[in-house]
């Protein structure tokens, strides 16, 4: 008997991706299966029949492997801030010519997601690096009608937009937004975020989840988004797209490929414009003002 919670695969896809079950419903007369990516962000259904629990010991060898790959991704992006950090150290003592006592105010992230459990995991990830962030878990299609009040009550530097996803080739070719699950939820709510702000370099938008239409979620105002080949993306995939554009200059742009090459998924799954970073710096340093700077929030 499959429950709700609990880990599956799907025998027809050979149980290449681990899911967890959502939900039970009865669909075309058939027991069918609501089911969220653990690692991927993609949503999909399945009738019981074609799901195998995925016992613990199966479980713990794929949690090592995709422990072992984000641990190499938050490598990279450590060492990457390092060098920023070097450079701004370099920068604000004049080629190191004097001493400074300065501070740095990383961009403020505001998270949507449609996953509760994908939002706590990115809360920590962006607690573990530094960025100040508040997450907010709101189901896809109320995204839309919620995002204005939420960026008049946090006014965000970064927006992050995402959740599930998918493509279904039943619905429709690539290019209809019909054919996809959230898509149009997530054009929607970058549209109206854009009413609110209209310059991208104001407000920085990540938007999308697995295999979400990526040209729509550009040209509604997205800066960064998901996904060009309609591939599955990392769970923590706009964590990583975040912390560049957070830890950037203001003053300093940022190239895509930057951007996307620390990621799990790569070019494939993420893409987006060139815009500018949310970091300020200002000094003196004082022990206050770095307790004055704000702290995560969910």
């Amino acid at each position: 008997m499959v429950k709700i919670n609990d880990i599956v695969g799907r025998k027809s896809y050979e149980c290449d991706i681990y899911f967890r079950v959502i939900d039970l419903r009865i669909q075309r007369g058939r027991e069918t299966a609501i089911l969220y990516g653990e690692d991927i962000r993609l949503v999909a259904d399945a009738p019981l029949d074609d799901l195998e629990p995925i016992g613990e010991m199966k479980r713990a060898e794929r949690e090592l492997s995709t422990s072992m790959l984000v641990d190499q991704s938050n490598h990279l992006i450590s060492q990457e801030f390092e060098r920023m950090r070097h450079k701004k150290e370099y920068e604000c003592t004049e080629g190191y010519r004097h001493q400074s006592d300065y501070f740095q105010i990383p961009g403020k992230v505001l998270h949507l997601d449609g996953d509760p459990m994908y939002l706590k995991k990115c809360l920590e990830l962006y607690q573990q690096i530094g960025i100040p962030v508040h997450g907010v878990h709101c189901r896809e299609k109320e995204m839309p009608y919620k995002i204005g009040e939420l960026l008049e009550t946090y006014r965000p530097d970064i927006l992050v937009i995402t959740g599930h996803d998918s493509y279904s080739k039943t619905k429709g070719t690539v290019d209809d937004i019909r054919a996809y699950r959230h898509s149009k939820d997530f054009v929607l709510t970058v549209k109206e975020a854009r009413k609110k702000v209209h310059h991208l370099d104001q407000l920085v938008i990540f938007a999308g989840a697995c295999q979400s239409h990526f040209e729509s979620l550009i040209v509604a105002g997205a800066n960064f988004a998901s996904s060009p080949s309609r591939v599955n993306i990392h769970a923590l995939d706009p964590v990583y797209i975040v912390a560049k554009v957070s830890y950037t200059s203001f003053m300093d742009q940022i190239n895509v490929w930057d951007v996307v090459r620390n990621t799990l998924t790569g070019e494939r799954g993420l893409g987006g414009v060139e815009s500018r970073g949310a970091l300020r710096i200002g000094m003196p340093f004082n022990q206050k003002e770095d307790e004055d700077l704000p702290e995560n929030e969910s």
